[in-house]
């Protein structure tokens, strides 16, 4: 069986201490035995739980919460300011409690009680009870903090293996961290130096390709040197070398053609004369083609280069 002892006041006796003991089989909602006493005199009594539900019948209260409220009021306890209040008269022996919400109350349960012809031993019991109770509460006190100090200790434990585990941790990042440096250094190094060759070999790529332009330059205009020379020399070779024109072939036909002139001398004379008019002007328009065409193979080659 269930007990729960609980120190209450009565609102007709608010200086004397009563003491409220509550025992149950099962739940408190199956039916309870309620026993009340001074210290001198004590009463008891019977609650079933057909009593429960009535009384949670008249309050319009389901059970589960009447019994709920049944706890707090009975198993909890009370003092002379809390929310329930408590009534006993010891001539009906008649015991109610109630409970305050703000300016209104309402009585939550009453039962008759009986007094106890020998009170010595309901106040014995309950003594003894209530000294169980206080050595079944230290053992668990001591349980607990056995429990606790084992916890402690246990805490410690792990606390010390984690500094240790972040010392470690730390060491091992700085040895990384410096040997990350180092190669960094390393390959910033190696990095420096790839780029300083390759700039010296980008101007060196640029230097001879310079160089190779400015020959190829030279070789043009010296080409271009040489073909002027040579049309001048082919010019030349075309004005030392004139060319029977087809008036100057028509011309000597003719002469050669003309009739015989019986007079010797006068025909040699003319003959003279003719031929040195003759032989001027085919000269003179020889000279003059050949200018021309001299001119046009200059213009010709010149744009061709």
């Amino acid at each position: 069986m269930e007990r729960k002892v609980s120190r209450i006041y009565l609102t007709s006796e608010p200086d004397i201490i009563h003491f409220l003991q509550v025992a149950w089989e099962k739940t408190l909602g199956s039916g309870f035995v309620i026993t009340l006493t001074d210290g001198q005199s004590a009463w008891t009594g019977t609650v079933c739980e057909s009593d429960i539900s009535q009384e949670a019948d008249d309050m319009a209260m389901e059970k589960e919460k009447y019994v709920d409220e049944l706890r707090k009021a009975l198993v909890s306890g009370a003092g002379p300011t809390d929310t329930y209040k408590f009534n006993f008269s010891k001539e009906s022996h008649h015991f109610s409690f109630e409970k305050n919400l703000k300016d209104v109350s309402f009585r939550l349960g009453s039962f008759n009680l009986e007094k106890i012809a020998s009170p010595a031993e309901v106040i014995r019991e309950l003594i003894c009870h209530c000294l169980d109770t206080i050595a079944e509460s230290q053992a668990k006190n001591e349980h607990l903090q056995k429990e606790n100090e084992r916890l402690l200790r246990d805490w410690n434990d792990v606390q010390g293996r984690f500094e240790k585990c972040v010392s470690a941790k730390e060491a091992v990042e700085t040895d990384l961290y410096k040997r990350f440096i180092l190669v960094l250094n390393e390959k910033k190094a190696k990095i420096r130096s790839l780029h300083k060759l390759l700039n010296e070999v980008q101007e060196l790529e640029k230097n001879i390709e310079h160089k190779m332009e400015t020959p190829t330059c030279s070789e043009m205009t010296t080409d271009r040197d040489a073909v002027y020379d040579e049309s001048t020399d082919e010019d030349s070779e075309i004005l030392s070398n004139p060319v029977l024109t087809p008036a100057t072939v028509r011309r000597d036909d003719s002469i050669i053609s003309s009739p015989d002139i019986p007079d010797i001398a006068p025909s040699r004379k003319r003959r003279q004369r003719m031929q040195k008019n003759l032989g001027t002007e085919p000269k003179m328009a020889s000279q003059e083609q050949q200018l021309q065409e001299k001119e046009k193979f200059v213009e010709h080659k010149h744009k061709m280069y």
